[in-house]
């Protein structure tokens, strides 16, 4: 059995959330962790089941994801699918659902993909590695939203528990399809 990967990250916590299921997945079956923005020539055809993880920045997810939908759209709602959002916002446990986090769920009711499973991750606040318009305007977000404002600091809030549960359940999708 073979899965694909495919993440957008802005600032790394995507891709090693990504990382982090396929390495759970690993005794289950072979996993490829692509880059949505180099994933232009991927063949679906060779993949059992497909998960998409993307975050946030500014309120929205980065066009490509939409893009990647759209072109395999079909494909994509033909076999087992899964997708993650990740976003600062989720770093309060009443908004880390997909029906309780309104990026996530905004972005199912508007795409026609029909995900199997979907989840909602917290990302991480890294001030030190933030250019200065995106330190200051996430400083300010953070501030309104009762958040970390100390720019000298980096806070990761990635519940991994609920990451290694939600890959978990992607790996039970394959199995019981193979069964």
């Amino acid at each position: 059995m073979k899965a694909l990967i495919l993440y957008s990250s802005r600032d790394g916590q995507t891709h090693a959330i990504a990382s982090y299921i396929a390495n759970e997945l690993k005794e289950k079956c072979s996993c490829d962790v692509i880059d949505l923005a180099h994933a232009e020539h991927v063949d679906l055809k060779h993949y059992d089941q497909v998960m998409i993880g993307a975050s946030i920045r500014y309120g929205h997810f980065n066009p490509v994801l939409d893009r990647f939908v759209e072109k395999h759209m079909q494909t994509l709602n033909q076999i087992p699918s899964a997708f993650f959002g990740v976003n600062l916002t989720a770093r309060k446990a009443e908004k880390r659902t997909p029906q309780t986090n309104a990026y996530v769920r905004k972005f199912l009711l508007a795409t026609p993909w029909k995900p199997t499973i979907c989840a909602v991750f917290a990302g991480a606040l890294r001030y030190p590695r933030y250019r200065w318009f995106d330190k200051v305007m996430i400083q300010l977000i953070m501030r309104m939203t009762g958040g970390e404002t100390d720019t000298r600091k980096e806070v990761e809030y990635t519940d991994w528990e609920q990451v290694a549960k939600f890959a978990e359940d992607f790996g039970l999708i394959l199995y019981k399809k193979s069964h």
